[in-house]
């Protein structure tokens, strides 16, 4: 009776935190308790920096509590509308890693990202560096607030802070994203009144801008200058115009752009048929690149690996996973060594159409080049195996895998107890939950519900009594 009572206590607890309009007696302890120990665990990491002087990541808090702290003020500043009055009574010690992880987790939020920098500038033992600089700046060009991000570029000037051609690199993309080359343009050529060097990474921002609003003719134009200013074009200067106009059905021209590039001895440093595959795929046109895939091989050529894994990807993301496991083969006979990117996309590709003998020799090869199996490439086969009702073979190939593989993860036990459970194998799915606890993996409230209702309904009522236990003993009441 007592047991039955706390298994209820608990999951009406679980409801009123999912649910805020589901009101029951304990709802409300329960969030004054949950709230008193975030502030509890901000002064203690006040109270470990205080004592050492250094941040608390470098002192023994554990990181489960620093990162819930900056996770409970990072939603203070995106969600309080008084955050500087909220924050100020926390008392919090105020750091530069604080302050850019704030600032990571806020990305969305400009106006309000920029209240808080402002708040934590005016705190006492707090000084900028350039990193919470161009994390703020990156996030209101993101967001659109343009002035306000150049008044915090004007602040960095007048503290003498460098302004790095990383940071008008993103200025100029963030204006580029939204259609406003004019604007990208001004940027570049602002760069002088800073101090800043037109880098390549800083042209290939703009050609970016370009490309977005299909100025192919200043792009290539663009290039023209960079060349002449004494510039290299990289990987990406080709990869971005090609990308464009394979995304504007102008394949004629990208080739011609490369050929060009080849005459006047700027190489791209991968392949120019590798750069109008990827740009075909960017762009959609599936067929154009696997016709021209086709092509290479024929003529015995062979793509870059890391092309190659992109067209596979693309083609079992369209259904087409036959064709994607006969190419593999075609291409491997070639030559071509897939990775471990490869395997990660065909084993699970082949467990999904039940070619479990193709999944079985993609994960040996993988296996024989070095590679120990990662759960996302072994938790697919097992998923076949139980589709196939081959419980016995799918429990020994996980128990070889524990062995041989890295070890398992939440997700990949999630899966066994519900495949187990629709299977009806409700013991041994008892198994797997007990087993999941034991490695410190915290199942779902589901797969608790799921397990110990097929256990009473087998008549296994002991072994069901024992897991509402574990239940109980892991969430308490």
């Amino acid at each position: 009776m007592f047991l039955s009572t706390a298994i209820l206590l608990l999951r009406l607890s679980r409801k009123s935190q999912q649910n805020p309009n589901f009101s029951i007696p304990i709802s409300k302890p329960i969030t004054l308790r949950s709230l008193q120990t975030l502030t509890t665990k901000l002064k203690h990491l006040n109270n470990a920096e205080n004592e050492t002087g250094s941040s608390s990541r470098g002192t023994g808090v554990p990181n489960d509590d620093y990162f819930a702290a900056i996770h409970h003020i990072s939603n203070i500043v995106r969600r309080d509308f008084f955050l500087e009055r909220t924050l100020q009574k926390m008392q919090i010690n105020v750091t530069s890693e604080l302050v850019y992880r704030v600032l990571r987790s806020c990305q969305k939020s400009g106006i309000e990202s920029f209240r808080f920098f402002n708040w934590a500038r005016n705190q006492s033992k707090y000084e900028p560096t350039t990193l919470e600089y161009e994390e703020l700046i990156k996030t209101l060009g993101k967001t659109r607030n343009w002035d306000t991000m150049w008044k915090v570029a004007e602040q960095m000037k007048k503290q003498e802070y460098a302004l790095t051609p990383e940071m008008f690199s993103m200025i100029i993309e963030s204006y580029g994203r939204h259609g406003l080359t004019d604007r990208a343009v001004e940027v570049f050529n602002r760069m002088k009144d800073y101090n800043c060097e037109q880098t390549t990474q800083v042209y290939n921002s703009l050609l970016f801008a370009l490309c977005e609003v299909k100025n192919f003719q200043g792009a290539y134009a663009l290039i023209r200058r960079l060349i002449r200013k004494g510039g290299i074009p990289d990987k990406k200067t080709y990869s971005i115009l090609v990308n464009g106009w394979c995304s504007s059905g102008k394949l004629k021209e990208a080739q011609e752009f490369l050929e060009e590039m080849s005459r006047k001895g700027f190489n791209p440093p991968v392949r120019g048929r590798d750069l109008l595959i990827d740009g075909l795929l960017n762009a959609g046109y599936l067929e154009s690149a696997k016709g021209l895939v086709r092509k290479m091989t024929k003529e015995g050529y062979l793509p870059d690996i890391s092309t190659f894994n992109s067209l596979l990807e693309a083609v079992c993301s369209s259904g087409e996973i036959e064709f994607s496991i006969e190419l593999l083969r075609d291409v491997c006979k070639l030559g071509l060594t897939p990775d471990i990117s490869t395997y990660k996309t065909m084993i699970p590709a082949a467990s999904k159409l039940d070619k479990l003998d193709e999944a079985f020799r993609l994960l040996h090869c993988s296996i024989e080049d070095g590679h120990k199996p990662f759960p996302s490439l072994y938790a697919p086969i097992i998923k076949a195996l139980f589709r196939n009702g081959q419980f016995d073979d799918a429990f020994s190939f996980f128990n070889d895998m524990k062995v041989q593989g890295h070890p398992p993860n939440r997700p990949v036990y999630t899966m066994l107890i519900k495949m187990c459970a629709r299977g009806g194998r409700f013991v041994e799915a008892a198994n797997y939950l007990i087993e999941m606890t034991e490695l410190n993996l915290a199942p779902r409230t589901q797969n608790f519900d799921m397990v110990t209702d097929g256990l009473k309904n087998c008549g296994e009522h002991d072994l069901a009594k024992r897991i509402e236990e574990l239940e109980i003993s892991l969430w308490g009441v």
